[in-house]
């Protein structure tokens, strides 16, 4: 990922929370088959490691898990992001030196890939991906609410992953190049949107 300084984000919390608020992850390979690609929700075991390590699992009929990566594999996570129209920005009115682009929120984790089926490992991955993702509801279900030997069968369909996070990159482009009146500019224009995602976007540059 191309990091300006201005838009790098290296506070490990910071990533974390990234991480954690994408909920949706795309999970990357490059194989003998060439890239290959699969969107999964992982979990951030933030206190195994320097930088994490994370967990998920994948179809067993996929075959991304059969065939083995050529070097690190990437989790890519996207945060919040919103298209950047050049008519905000105070400074078209004097120079008309303004083009769009686009604010985001993204982060890179890379590392060595392990895949696994035993089936106490797996049951330990569903149990607390469905436990994180329940929390809040009103009614959470838990994996312990099915039939022991449903959930059996289902773990058989499945694959793990764990992969722990050996270098991560992150990329928080929230207009930091802009004067203070542009910056201004875009946070009046996307609070308009009537898209919520422009409005977070509008907050975290208000930030």
């Amino acid at each position: 990922m191309y990091l300006p300084p201005a838009f790098r984000d290296e506070e490990l919390p910071s990533l974390h929370q990234t991480m954690r608020d994408a909920r949706l992850a795309n999970f990357v390979t490059s194989t003998a088959e060439g890239l290959m690609a699969s969107p999964l929700p992982l979990f951030l075991a933030a206190d195994e490691g320097p930088y994490g390590t994370l967990y998920g699992h994948l179809a067993r009929a996929n075959s991304q898990w059969k065939l083995r990566p050529a070097g690190d594999a990437v989790a890519l996570f996207m945060g919040p992001d919103a298209y950047i129209s050049p008519a905000w920005y105070p400074s078209k009115a004097e120079h008309h030196r303004v083009v769009p682009t686009w604010n985001y929120v993204a982060v890179h984790a890379y590392g060595a890939v392990e895949f696994f089926d035993d089936a106490d490992r797996l049951l330990d991955v569903v149990s607390r991906l469905t436990n994180l993702h329940e929390t809040g509801s009103k009614t959470p279900w838990s994996v312990s609410d099915a039939p022991k030997e449903f959930i059996a069968a289902q773990l058989r369909g499945i694959v793990g992953l764990r992969m722990p996070i050996t270098r991560i990159d992150g990329k928080r482009k929230m207009s930091q190049n802009r004067s203070v009146e542009d910056r201004a500019g875009v946070v009046a224009g996307l609070n308009a949107s009537e898209r919520p995602s422009d409005r977070i976007v509008a907050g975290l540059i208000a930030e």
